[in-house]
C-alpha cells in the first residue's frame, strides 16, 4: 500500500477551475492518453498485415484472423472487471501493470518465431489495453472539475476514434518498406517509456478500498461478453461459408451467460459486491448516451472495414494508397474533438450531438452511392463527414454519460462504457460485412461480375447503415444537459 502523501486529491473547487491544470493532473491524464493511443493504434494494424502473415507462417485466413479476434475477445473479457480493479488497487499500480503488459506483449510480438507466440503476444497486449481506457476515464472524472471535463474528454475521443482510423495508414506505411515485425518494434520504445515515466511520476487518484472478487461473476462475464464478441466477429465468415462454428452458438451461449451475469450483479450490488455495478443505467443521461455511443462505434468500425475493401477490391488501390486516403478523416476527428469538448463544457451536449448524428447518417447515405466510377475525392469527403459527425457526438456523449453518475460509480460506469463500445464495434463490423456479403452473393447470382457485385453489396451495407444512423439522429433529441452527480432516473446512492 502506498502512502497517503502519494495520493492525488480530487479536483479543486469551482473558483480554481479557470486556472491552469496542475502538473500532477496533467501527468496523471497525459500519460494514459499517450499509452492508450499507442495501444488502440496497435489494435487495428493487423487488418492490413494479415495477408503477409498468412504467407510467412503458412496459415489460412480463418487462423490468421485470430490475431484480431483474439485481441477483441481479451478486451471483452477483461474490461468488465476493471470497475473492481480500479477500486481495489492504486492508480499507479494499475497504470504500471497495464503498460508493462502492453510493452511485454509488444516485444514478444516483434520477436515472435511462430504464429502461436504471436497470438499469445497479442493477448498480452490486449490485457494491458483493456485496463488503460477505463483507468483514463476514471482519472479524468476524479481529478478534472465538471466544468472542464468536456475539453479533457475530447482527447479521450481522439484515442477511441482516431487511433483505429490511423492504424491502417500506419500499417500501410510500415509494410511498404519494412518487415511486419516493425509494426510492433516501432512502438516498443514509446511503450517502454510510458512504463518508466509512469513508475517515476504517476500518483494516485482516489483511495483504494477492499472489494470482494466474485469468481462466478467473472466466469459469467467472460463467457457472456466473450461469446457475444466472438459470435458477432464470425458472422461475416459465416455468411461467406467459412466460419468454423455457426455464430448462433456463441451468440446464444453469450446471451444466456450475460443474462445470468446481470441477475447476479443486481443481487450483489445491494451489498456493494458486484463485479460490474449496473446502477449507472438508472441514470437517464447515461443510458441514452450509451445507446448513441453504441451506434457511433458501430458506424465507425463498419466504415473502417468496408472502405478499405471498396478501395482495394473495387477500385484496385494499394494498401498504402488506401491508408493515405483514410488519413484525412482520422486527422479531422483528431482536430475537432478537443474543440467539441470545450464547446460541450460551455453549451452542453445537445447542440453538438444532434448535428453530429445527422451528419453521420448523411455521410453513410453518401457512401451508399459509391460505385466503380466514383471519384476518389468523393470517398475522402464522405469519410471526413463521417469522422466529423462522430467527433461532434462522441465527446459530449461520453462526458454527459459519465459525468451524470455519482462519484462512487465512476469506475463501473467507465467499465460499462468501454465494454459496450467493444460490443458496438464488433456488432457494426458484423452488420456491415454480413449485409455486404449477402448483397454481393445475390448480385453474382443475378449475373454481375465479381467486382460489380462487391460494389453492390457495399452499397447495400452503407444504405442500412444510413438507416441506423438516422434512427440514432432522432434518438439524439432525447439528450439533454444534466448536472454531474444528479440522480435523475432513480440513481440509488451507496
Amino acid at each position: 500500500m502506498e502512502s497517503i502523501s502519494d495520493t492525488v486529491k480530487p479536483a479543486p473547487s469551482p473558483p480554481e477551475d479557470e486556472q491552469a491544470m496542475p502538473r500532477h493532473v496533467k501527468i496523471a491524464i497525459g500519460l494514459p492518453i499517450l499509452a492508450a493511443f499507442v495501444m488502440i493504434l496497435n489494435e487495428t494494424v493487423m487488418s492490413v498485415a494479415l495477408p503477409r502473415l498468412m504467407t510467412e507462417f503458412s496459415v489460412g485466413a480463418a487462423t490468421a484472423q485470430w490475431l484480431t479476434t483474439g485481441y477483441l475477445l481479451t478486451m471483452a473479457v477483461i474490461i468488465p472487471t476493471t470497475g473492481l480493479i480500479l477500486q481495489r488497487f492504486t492508480t499507479r499500480s494499475v497504470f504500471v501493470a497495464a503498460t508493462s503488459l502492453f510493452a511485454a506483449g509488444t516485444l514478444l510480438a516483434g520477436l515472435a518465431p511462430h504464429f502461436g507466440v504471436l497470438l499469445a503476444a497479442r493477448v498480452i497486449q490486449a490485457s494491458g489495453t483493456a485496463m488503460t481506457l477505463p483507468l483514463l476515464m476514471t482519472t479524468i472524472l476524479t481529478l478534472v472539475p465538471a466544468a472542464r471535463r468536456g475539453g479533457t474528454m475530447g482527447f479521450v475521443a481522439i484515442v477511441i476514434s482516431v487511433a483505429p482510423a490511423v492504424g491502417p495508414t500506419f500499417s500501410g506505411l510500415i509494410l511498404s518498406s519494412l518487415s511486419w515485425r516493425w509494426l510492433f518494434l516501432a512502438v516498443l520504445p514509446i511503450a517502454v517509456l510510458t512504463v518508466a515515466v509512469g513508475i517515476a511520476l504517476v500518483k494516485n487518484a482516489g483511495t483504494p478500498k477492499p472489494v470482494r472478487f466474485d469468481l462466478p461473476s467473472f466466469a459469467l462475464s467472460a463467457i457472456g461478453f466473450g461469446g457475444l464478441v466472438y459470435g458477432l466477429s464470425s458472422i461475416g465468415e459465416a455468411v461467406g461459408g467459412h466460419a468454423p462454428v455457426p455464430p448462433a452458438v456463441p451468440l446464444a451461449v453469450g446471451a444466456a451467460a450475460l443474462a445470468l451475469f446481470t441477475v447476479r450483479q443486481i443481487r450483489l450490488q445491494r451489498g456493494d459486491a458486484a463485479l460490474l455495478d449496473l446502477r449507472p443505467f438508472r441514470t437517464r443521461a447515461f443510458a441514452v448516451g450509451i445507446v448513441l455511443l453504441l451506434v457511433s462505434m458501430g458506424a465507425l468500425f463498419g466504415a473502417l472495414i468496408l472502405l478499405p475493401i471498396y478501395l482495394q477490391n473495387v477500385r484496385d488501390l494499394t494498401t498504402l494508397e488506401t491508408g493515405l486516403l483514410l488519413l484525412p478523416g482520422g486527422l479531422a476527428m483528431g482536430l475537432v474533438s478537443p474543440l467539441v469538448g470545450r464547446l460541450s463544457d460551455r453549451f452542453g451536449p445537445r447542440p453538438l450531438v444532434i448535428p453530429g448524428t445527422f451528419a453521420l447518417a448523411l455521410s453513410l447515405a453518401l457512401m451508399s452511392l459509391l460505385d466503380q466510377t466514383s471519384p476518389v475525392w468523393f470517398v475522402v469527403l464522405a469519410h471526413v463527414l463521417t469522422s466529423l459527425g462522430i467527433g461532434f457526438a462522441m465527446t459530449p456523449l461520453m462526458t454527459s454519460a459519465l459525468g451524470s453518475l455519482d462519484e462512487s460509480l465512476y469506475s463501473h460506469g467507465s467499465a460499462i462504457l468501454n465494454t459496450l463500445q467493444q460490443l458496438g464495434g464488433a456488432a457494426g463490423t458484423a452488420l456491415f460485412v454480413a449485409i455486404m456479403t449477402m448483397g454481393a452473393d445475390t448480385a453474382v447470382k443475378g449475373g454481375m461480375t465479381p467486382v460489380s457485385a462487391q460494389a453492390a453489396g457495399i452499397h447495400d451495407a452503407f444504405l442500412w447503415g444510413a438507416g441506423l444512423g438516422l434512427a440514432a439522429a432522432f434518438l439524439s433529441f432525447a439528450v439533454r444537459r444534466q448536472e454531474s452527480g444528479s440522480a435523475e432516473g432513480g440513481l440509488v446512492p451507496h
